[in-house]
Parts: structure tokens; C-alpha cells; sequence
């Protein structure tokens, strides 16, 4: 049985995700322009740094200029990702949105090699989070379970995997007298499908049925927009995706690390199911040929090559 939503909420991962990948340097300027490009698009949320080594991800290194850089428009979120204290101290010393979250990987093998810790260090690191969100007045609101489907250092992850993940967020948070508002399930490096999406929301939802869930979908082998509407198919309405289908993340351990699902496509297929984005798609279609320009080679997207439906529509009409 379908349960489309009615709406989706998108947060836009391009200039975080994306840009942290690519191979050459990226001005600081152009990552600037591009943010402010995307704001003009409807999207509420954009992720736009990291706040991580600089050893580690060179491409990241300006993130404290690139907020100070940014002109905020209302009622859009710009946000950036720590994955250790120090990361989140330095993002308290910029004007950028801190989101409260909350993190671990189902992949005990993943979250060693992208932070250097295992469950037991990453849980106690969460719960310092916590308390520093409570002391700087940052709301609780959402865990992140990354590596959801599958992990290229341990394997396919089962659903039950999925939920002893979410709950050891729910106990940290419970443990310090919060509570989750939802929990995203992430596909770090693109091992889902979308009978394994179905499985893995579906246990969640037994488990936490007030809980809102939220996609974050690689399209490392082509079925991206597959897993998004399977989701959606199952009244799943938060989605991480990348204008132009930019990025991947820079500890996969694979070959090819893939993006997320390309903004532009996933808004219009939802579009054109009559599921509302808020977003302009037209101006998205814009941003992703900035995208291709400013780092200098092709990118997956489709619609930004194609054009939307409705642009050949008018087209049509006005022959």
C-alpha cells in the first residue's frame, strides 16, 4: 500500500558533500557564489561545510571563511558537520546554523575509519554533544544512523543492525533527559535497494512509529531515485540530495564514491508525481550548470542537461 507525502523537506548537501570530494581546489569565492545561488532556489537547508581536518579534507580547510563570506537569506538554513568536539568549537565561532544531531555508524568497521572511533567512544562522544547543545541553547532533534544498508569494510547491514543503532541514539539521548524528534537512515556508500529500504524504515517504524524518518541516498550503482521513491512510497518526506548530483564521501572505500540523489531529479520526479518541494526547479537547473562549471568537469545530473518537462511544455504552447 502507497503513502506518498503530500510534501517533501530538502536539504541541499552539494556544497559540503559535493565539494569535500573533488580532486582540485574550488575558490573560496565560487563555493560562496554557489550557496547563495542555491538559497535563491527554495530550498530551507543547505549544508555547506565541514568542519573537519584539514589534513584529512584539504578541500574543507576554508570552511570558517566561507560562513563568514555567505549573505543569509530569511528563513533558509545554512548548517555545517563536525564529527568531533573540536570541529563543533569551531563551529560555534562562525555565524552557521549547528543542527542538533546526533550520529553513529551502523558499520562498527565504517565509523572506525571515518572518525577513528568505535561504538563505545562514538556513543560517549555523542552524549558529550548533547550536553553541549544544552549549554549553548541547541536543540536535540534528529540521529543520523550511517552505513544503514550496507558498509565496504563489513558488509551488508540488516535491518535488525539498523535498529540496535537507532536505539543506542534513543538510550544516549534518554540518558541525558532528551529525546529524538526522528532518526535519517543513510546510505553512505550505496548499498541499498529498495526492498532494503522498505525493510529497514519498516523496522524502524514498528519500533518508533511517532518517529519522522529522513533518506540520506548515494546513488553509487544507479538506483538513487529508486531508493527515494521507495521511501516516498512509504510516507518517508526528509531527503538529503546534491544539486547536480555532486560528491560522495572521501572514506567509502570503494572506487567511486557517488553523490547523493541529484537535487534537480529528485524534484522532478516529485513534481511531477504532485508531491510539493518548494523548490524552483528551474533555478536548481541553473545552479547545477554553475555546479559543472565551477569544478571543471561533467556531472551526473539529467534535468540540467534535459531541461524540465515543463519548460518544453511552454515551449510547445508558445509554438
Amino acid at each position: 500500500m502507497s503513502d506518498f507525502p503530500k510534501s517533501v523537506h530538502i536539504s541541499e548537501e552539494g556544497p559540503r558533500e559535493g565539494f569535500q570530494i573533488e580532486a582540485g581546489p574550488i575558490a573560496t569565492a565560487d563555493k560562496i557564489r554557489f550557496i547563495e545561488a542555491l538559497a535563491e532556489t527554495g530550498v530551507p537547508e543547505i549544508s555547506c561545510v565541514s568542519f573537519v581536518n584539514p589534513v584529512k579534507v584539504p578541500s574543507m580547510a576554508d570552511a570558517d571563511d566561507v560562513m563568514q563570506g555567505v549573505r543569509r537569506r530569511d528563513g533558509v538554513s545554512y548548517t555545517g558537520l563536525f564529527l568531533n568536539m573540536k570541529g563543533f568549537e569551531r563551529a560555534l565561532t562562525v555565524p552557521v546554523d549547528i543542527e542538533g544531531a546526533i550520529r553513529i555508524s551502523a558499520s562498527e568497521a565504517f565509523g572506525i575509519r571515518n572518525t577513528n572511533m568505535d561504538h563505545a567512544a562514538t556513543l560517549a562522544e555523542q552524549r558529550r554533544y548533547i550536553e553541549a547543545f544544552d549549554a549553548h541553547g541547541i536543540i536535540l532533534e534528529y540521529g543520523y544512523v550511517m552505513t544503514s544498508f550496507g558498509c565496504n569494510y563489513e558488509g551488508a547491514i540488516t535491518s535488525a543492525q539498523v535498529v540496535a543503532a537507532t536505539q543506542s541514539l534513543v538510550d544516549v539521548a534518554a540518558d541525558t533527559g532528551k529525546r529524538l524528534k526522528g532518526i535519517y537512515l543513510a546510505d553512505t556508500v550505496g548499498w541499498a535497494t529498495p526492498p532494503a529500504i522498505e525493510s529497514a524504515v519498516g523496522a524502524v517504524r514498528d519500533r518508533w512509529p511517532d518517529f519522522e524518518i529522513g533518506m540520506h541516498i548515494h546513488d553509487t550503482r544507479g538506483v538513487g531515485l529508486a531508493n527515494a521513491y521507495a521511501a516516498l512510497r512509504l510516507g518517508v518526506r526528509r531527503f538529503d540530495s546534491s544539486c547536480a548530483g555532486l560528491g560522495g564521501c572521501p572514506f567509502s572505500g570503494g572506487r567511486k564514491a557517488a553523490g547523493n540523489i541529484c537535487t534537480e531529479d529528485f524534484v522532478f520526479m516529485c513534481e511531477e508525481m504532485g508531491i510539493e518541494t518548494g523548490v524552483d526547479l528551474e533555478r536548481m537547473i541553473e545552479c547545477a550548470r554553475m555546479a559543472e562549471l565551477i569544478v571543471g568537469h561533467d556531472l551526473p545530473g539529467k534535468v540540467m542537461h534535459s531541461g524540465s518537462l515543463d519548460a518544453r511544455r511552454h515551449l510547445r504552447a508558445a509554438a
